[in-house]
């Protein structure tokens, strides 16, 4: 069993579930969604002159008299068919399931002791959590959840304003009424922070550390995820990231989050008498991420990891956006190929419109995905990364929110193993139909080289440098895989 202290969540293993599945969906879905209009909406309705705030005045009225709380019983989910939704991502290839809980708007989709304005009781009247979960299990996916509680208390403390301009100058945000103090807080002397910046991105408000204790065991209670995710650091501790020094450990700080690892991992074991649970958040010390797994928020590492960590990401905004460009399939799929190379898992977010349901688009990508894993899943499941993660000039861009897509060539690879395979994956397959590949090691004897999708090829070795011919007609559009077996 696992105290909640550093030299004991240390001991933490990745478990071999998260290991082997590689790819993940998440439903970042809720109340924010109505507008169909883009991430942190609660937050910016409240920001005079932001482009949410004037879509909110000019659909709903301005936030004096028609706020958050309004907005939320305006949700419904009323196409939700979660079992149908699941059926398609596990076909689309995911192998792990994550459901937001709440996001920093403080509305929870599951039926809550602790929060009156919950998914249960407020607009759809349906535990959208269990929902998932019930949905989850039926397809055998290990499922997870995401809290952004943690952050709320700082995010929202711009319900308490007021406009400085205009016909509603001086007039208070719905925020500020008392009636309402229990969902939009009571931080009226919190300091506001740059939250782009994420420092300070937690609050020291002792009273909300418990509220957010109770909260998360009640999840875990309830629940019992196999992957619980905290949009930020390890709560209530200092974030860190790469390019400057880390501060040093302060376990006091650090307590209520390392409280909820330890629980988190002790009712995994108790059900299952070893661990399988997983706690991710995105500090990049490592002092402080080894307590479990590190997620990377739309970007991702250059190289192979020493551990298993995990980028989130979406195929388009964070919440459904009208005006959001969607990655397209080649894109999501390099991205998964260049990850999982690294020791890395994807989550990504699918996108739903407040009723619950898919677009075409978004169902179009779903099924590229379906038609790609039915060719390659072989060289993505159970996978470990190879001696290097792959060969070629090009890399994706390492820049935190930056997700451009590469302009790979044909001497572009990606590289994994499993039971003495590698995994080449081409990025791009070559015009003249030969592969060459030249990270093998004098000691690589290959025995047969097999083109998944298609079945055995031609091939030669020489000197180390490997050469397969291909068909003129590759078995998928995307990135293509050869199976080299070793000796």
């Amino acid at each position: 069993m696992f105290k909640a202290t550093f030299d004991s969540l240390y001991k933490f293993e990745c478990p071999d579930w998260f290991r082997d599945a590689k790819f993940g969906i998440w439903s970042h879905w809720g109340p924010q969604s109505v507008p169909m209009y883009g991430d942190w909406y609660a937050r910016n309705m409240y920001i005079e002159g932001s482009a949410q705030n004037l879509y909110h005045i000019r659909h709903y009225g301005h936030p004096s008299k028609f706020g958050y709380k309004d907005l939320c019983a305006l949700w419904k989910a009323e196409a939700f068919e979660p079992e149908k939704l699941m059926d398609l991502y596990y076909k689309a290839g995911a192998r792990y399931f994550v459901g937001q809980a709440m996001h920093h708007d403080h509305f929870f989709n599951f039926l809550s002791r602790h929060n009156r304005m919950n998914a249960a009781q407020i607009g759809p009247k349906k535990d959208i959590i269990g929902l998932w979960k019930a949905a989850a299990d039926k397809y055998g996916l290990p499922f997870g959840l995401t809290e952004h509680l943690s952050a709320s208390f700082s995010w929202w403390r711009v319900n308490k304003g007021a406009d400085q301009h205009g016909p509603f100058a001086g007039v208070p945000y719905d925020g500020n009424d008392p009636a309402w103090r229990d969902f939009y807080f009571d931080n009226y002397e919190h300091v506001e922070p740059d939250m782009r910046e994420a420092r300070p991105w937690f609050t020291q408000n002792e009273r909300f550390h418990a509220y957010w204790v109770a909260v998360m065991e009640e999840l875990i209670d309830l629940y019992a995820p196999d992957l619980l995710y905290t949009d930020g650091s390890l709560p209530f501790g200092p974030h860190w990231h790469d390019g400057h020094t880390p501060p040093p450990l302060d376990e006091r700080a650090y307590g209520p989050g390392l409280h909820i690892a330890s629980r988190l991992y002790n009712a995994s074991i108790a059900r299952h008498g070893e661990n399988r649970a997983i706690y991710t958040q995105k500090d990049r010390n490592p002092d402080v991420h080894a307590v479990g797994i590190l997620d990377i928020e739309k970007s991702q590492l250059p190289g192979i990891a020493a551990e298993p960590w995990q980028t989130d990401t979406c195929v388009g905004n964070w919440f459904y956006d009208v005006r959001q460009t969607f990655k397209k399939p080649r894109h999501i799929i390099e991205m998964l190929v260049d990850i999982i190379a690294k020791q890395g898992c994807m989550l990504l977010n699918i996108l739903q419109r407040p009723d619950g349901s898919l677009d075409d688009e978004t169902r179009f990508i779903l099924r590229e995905l379906a038609a790609w894993f039915a060719v390659c899943a072989e060289g993505v499941y159970g996978t470990r990364p190879f001696r290097v993660p792959g060969e070629g000039d090009t890399r994706v861009q390492i820049q935190g929110f930056v997700e451009e897509a590469a302009d790979w060539g044909p001497a572009d690879f990606r590289f994994v193993q499993k039971g003495g395979v590698l995994y080449a994956f081409m990025m791009r397959a070559p015009q003249s139909r030969v592969a060459v590949i030249k990270s093998l090691g004098e000691g690589d004897r290959v025995r047969g080289v097999r083109l998944l999708g298609c079945g055995e090829v031609p091939f030669a070795q020489s000197f180390g440098v490997l050469t397969a011919q291909l068909p003129d007609t590759m078995p998928t559009p995307y990135v293509n895989c050869l199976a080299v077996d070793l000796a």
